[in-house]
């Protein structure tokens, strides 16, 4: 379950564009950030409004204001030229991210995307930018860890299963994958967890 929901490991490489799901996360702040002081991309692309699921980090002072353009601001505040920027703010879902973000950006034209989400929701966001853009691009993801208060655990990949909460998180995440590949929203699984199919189909 950990290889479907964070992926397996990947070194960072330079890529022609820089992918940023939406959220409301410091880590949304700061991924893109980093990922372009080390050179990780020319073009950046910031996606989001608001979330549907209503989930919003203690650190966001910001209200109702899109998330987008509060990442777009920082960033150029910290030195991304606002022409290496483009962001929409209407999307409230990572499907939406995606389609929207193809209204606002080409990406017949690139070769390769890095792209930053939450680690624990990085394998369901791969399989969505597999579905959804042009099947030549080569995939980099650039995750962080999280927590949602600050005295909880930040969650990694190795130690997710420690506690209910996180354990809970990541299973959503597996069913999410499971039932929306089946729905045709990202690319599917090829093989289920065996032992798990019940679940699956009571969720679905």
């Amino acid at each position: 379950m950990t290889h479907i929901c964070f992926l397996k490991i990947h070194e960072p490489v330079a890529c022609d564009a820089i992918f940023l799901f939406g959220g409301s996360h410091p880590g949304n702040f700061e991924k893109p950030l980093e990922a372009y002081q080390k050179k990780l991309g020319k073009a950046v692309i910031i996606t989001g409004n608001n979330s549907t699921w209503g989930m919003i980090h203690p650190s966001w002072n910001y209200g109702d204001v899109p998330q987008a353009g509060v990442i777009v601001s920082y960033l150029i505040s910290n030195g991304v030229p606002a022409d290496a920027i483009v962001y929409e703010e209407r999307s409230k879902n990572s499907l939406d991210n995606v389609l929207f973000a193809k209204e606002i950006f080409n990406f017949d034209k690139i070769n390769s995307l890095l792209f930053i989400t939450k680690s624990y929701g990085a394998g369901r966001q791969w399989r969505l930018l597999t579905k959804h853009l042009p099947p030549h691009i080569r995939y980099v993801p650039y995750p962080f860890d999280t927590n949602f208060t600050d005295d909880e655990p930040i969650m990694t990949r190795h130690n997710w299963m420690n506690t209910p909460k996180n354990c809970s998180l990541v299973y959503g995440e597996y069913l999410r994958i499971v039932c929306y590949g089946k729905k045709g929203d990202i690319t599917p699984l090829d093989n289920q967890i065996a032992g798990l199919e019940n679940h699956v189909s009571e969720y679905c």
